[in-house]
């Protein structure tokens, strides 16, 4: 497990009975060259000792969220940007229910939500709490958070019940964890360009042509690549979105713009398309403001075709090209469609037709069409989630 060598991992051990086997992922990651940092809730002191755990870290224990020694060496905002990623083992449905919530009440949850790095959730509990549906509510809004979960498992547990809700062992935990930070190694030689929002193509100074979309979808894209090691490069419409520091962002008004930033930034190794690109745009705008009248007549002409250009661009085509389709109506049909005049390995398609999903909504619910002739229905969630998934995807593809 090479890519666990000289990283830096917080644990942050929570109250409950599996806090014992922190021990062994510490003993672990300590062995692999890890370097351990490591955080004890109160309620996890009474299972396991800071002695214990320093011992095989060799590290100091923080305990308290308002210590004056603990803030002087290193306050709660340096404690989790110091941290390659942060692993929390055991989490109790107590810390997943103030986590959902944003609380910060001690140092645990402080530094766990004060944190720009990824966060392994390791749950354990007794069945009966893990199959409650608050807890999965709960866990539903970590996941939209890109919080990464890691089990539980189905085994008998300490207090003689049977169930989900076993914590994973922590060899396996282990494993998760450098296959991630793996993912993310591979990934750091890669360029990955992103559209996003509308574009407005103006008839005169103050009126344009223009979309509903928002670029919820495209800039959560543009964050799971960056989260997932990509250079990224964001290329937005007109909206009102930020984005990470870490991604690039060049913002353009006009589909030509776009176009344009688009030959700038190629070649790159993947390219989604999520922008809504106005299909036309005024042949002669007016350089004064129209004024009311019983009759206007515009002309339009057809924009430049991005997607098409970049999919069939021969000596500079990404190694992955992928469309989106807005749809209202015959979404496979137009979506297949779509995929072979474009020339493209995947088109993700939405139907923007439904109430509160796709356009300048918060949840997506999306098909992805192969050019295998496979295809697969992401089902209606949070566009963080969505953003991930697709994600994966392409991880899948390239590596």
């Amino acid at each position: 497990m090479k890519n666990l060598k000289n990283k830096k991992i917080l644990i942050v051990i929570c109250g409950g009975i599996a806090a014992y086997k922190s021990l062994e992922t510490i003993r672990i990651l300590k062995r692999y060259g890890s370097e351990i940092k490591t955080i004890l809730t109160t309620s996890a002191k009474e299972f396991i000792t800071p002695l214990s755990v320093t011992s095989l870290s060799g590290g100091k224990v923080y305990e308290d969220l308002f210590s004056v020694e603990n803030e002087y060496e290193m306050d709660h905002i340096a404690l989790s940007r110091w941290a390659d990623l942060i692993l929390v083992e055991p989490i109790t449905a107590n810390t997943i229910l103030k986590l959902a919530k944003g609380s910060s009440e001690d140092l645990a949850s402080t530094v766990i939500l004060a944190s720009n790095k990824p966060v392994f959730l390791v749950p354990a509990m007794n069945v009966r709490m893990w199959e409650h549906p608050s807890t999965k509510e709960n866990l539903k809004i970590l996941k939209s958070y890109s919080y990464k979960i890691i089990g539980p498992e189905i085994g008998e547990m300490a207090c003689g019940e049977y169930g989900e809700g076993k914590m994973t062992e922590p060899l396996d935990i282990i494993k998760r964890v450098n296959d991630y930070l793996s993912s993310i190694d591979k990934n750091r030689k890669l360029k990955a360009l992103v559209t996003a929002g509308p574009t407005n193509e103006y008839i005169d100074p103050v009126r344009f042509i223009t979309n509903k979309s928002s670029g919820k979808q495209g800039y959560e894209i543009a964050k799971s690549l960056s989260r997932n090691g990509y250079q990224t490069t964001l290329i937005s419409g007109p909206t009102s979105l930020k984005i990470n520091e870490e991604i690039n962002l060049i913002k353009v008004e006009t589909a030509e713009q776009m176009f344009q930033e688009t030959q700038k930034n190629l070649p790159v190794d993947v390219a989604i398309f999520s922008a809504a690109v106005s299909d036309f745009k005024v042949t002669k705008k007016s350089d004064v403001k129209i004024k009311k009248r019983d009759q206007l007549n515009i002309k339009l002409e057809k924009n430049v075709d991005i997607l098409n250009y970049v999919s069939n661009h021969n000596s500079m085509r990404p190694k992955l090209v992928i469309g989106f389709a807005a749809e209202t109506n015959n979404l496979e049909d137009n979506a297949i469609k779509k995929l072979k005049s474009k020339n493209c390995d995947m088109i993700i398609a939405n139907d923007v037709s439904k109430h509160n999903i796709g356009f300048d909504a918060d949840l997506n619910e999306v098909t992805i069409f192969y050019k295998d002739n496979k295809k697969e229905k992401l089902f209606a969630k949070n566009k963080s989630l969505i953003s991930d998934e697709i994600i994966e995807r392409v991880n899948n593809q390239l590596n």
